[in-house]
């Protein structure tokens, strides 16, 4: 990959996508492509066929997906399944026909077994069962690495994946309904704020920036208070799903995308793939290595908001896999570290937030 070669960013203004729009920017690479769901929607094969006829773009990062939170995946199972085998189906596949000399496929940890070993390594990959809540979303991106380590071995492609923990940062989604656990805790702390200093202006600025269900600062009080309460969001405290004990790691979007660069710009599946007479397992786990309890981040979010009222946790909700480190020992030795722990970003998140 060289400054003037035509790079794909697949999901150009999603959280990912956008960091490694920036990084390469700021790198100095010149010729980028991307394009709106209005433009090309991922799921029509015709569609991208077509696109990858008059672009020819030589390398790819495939960040586009559907994606949500314990909630999304938990109800909207077919579409989690059938949207992100369509896109990558699509997206990978056109780039095989194409000739791309190199692309990275971006995954999730939630690839990993329910108990897998902690940290998880590459090597625990379909050693047992999946958590339920989130299995289709799972088994999609688990087919997607797989589907570049078989290109990579039957046709001599260069199509690497990398499996990000849970990632937060600019452009991220605050959307109550489908919004991973950080975003969604942010703005519920911040809102539960607003609504204990009885600040139903400010309620009603972050509502029509970001409906929840097609309520907007235009409903009445009334309505706007009981919406609200749906997602735990009342005059004296927050209420988030689970027990608060879960452990999670945390990862700042825009490192997750200076790791993807260095990834495109260093590494090439050869090294990867091991001399073992059975290749597998050759992706590369993106992450800190670090990992916070679901209750002290709330309470990290609530000091940096400047909350004062009341958090409780909603036992009778799930809490998904109890713990998801990640083993970065490969990232580590191809010559990647992260840099912003969890007190910085959740600040820099919250400051993002409020500027928007």
């Amino acid at each position: 990959m060289n400054k003037s070669s035509k790079i794909y960013i697949a999901g150009h203004r999603g959280l990912v996508g956008s960091a490694i729009w920036k990084n390469l920017q700021q790198k100095g690479y010149t010729n980028l492509i991307g394009k709106t769901h209005r433009e090309l929607d991922l799921l029509d094969g015709a569609a991208v066929r077509k696109f990858f006829d008059e672009e020819k773009p030589e390398c790819v990062f495939l960040a586009a997906a559907k994606v949500g939170g314990i909630m999304a995946n938990n109800t909207c199972r077919a579409d989690f399944i059938f949207d992100n085998l369509q896109i990558q189906q699509n997206i990978i596949g056109e780039s095989f026909r194409c000739g791309v000399k190199k692309l990275l496929f971006l995954g999730s940890t939630c690839i990993y077994p329910k108990n897998a070993p902690q940290p998880m390594p590459e090597s625990a990959l379909l050693t047992s069962p999946l958590e339920y809540t989130n299995e289709p979303y799972a088994i999609a991106k688990i087919a997607g690495i797989k589907l570049c380590e078989s290109f990579n071995l039957q046709y001599g492609t260069n199509f690497i994946a990398v499996m990000p923990t849970n990632l937060y940062g600019p452009n991220d989604n605050f959307d109550l309904e489908r919004s991973h656990v950080l975003p969604a805790m942010i703005r519920k702390i911040y809102l539960a704020k607003c609504l204990l200093n009885n600040d139903l202006q400010a309620i009603k600025a972050d509502l029509d920036k970001r409906p929840i269900e097609k309520k907007s600062g235009e409903n009445s009080e009334q309505e706007i208070i009981k919406i609200l309460a749906k997602y735990g969001i009342k005059s004296d405290c927050v209420e988030l799903w689970g027990t608060g004990k879960p452990l999670r790691e945390f990862l700042w979007s825009e490192e997750m995308a200076d790791a993807s660069v260095f990834v495109m710009e260093n590494i090439d599946f050869e090294q990867l793939k091991g001399d073992t007479k059975e290749i597998r397992n050759c992706h590369i786990n993106i992450g800190t290595g670090k990992e916070i309890s679901i209750c002290n981040l709330a309470y990290l979010i609530k000091q940096v908001v400047g909350y004062q009222g009341e958090i409780r946790f909603d036992s009778t909700k799930p809490d998904g896999t109890m713990r998801k480190l990640t083993d970065v020992s490969k990232l580590h030795a191809l010559g990647w570290t992260h840099k912003i722990e969890i007190e910085e970003g959740v600040k820099k998140m919250f400051d993002w937030y409020k500027n928007q």
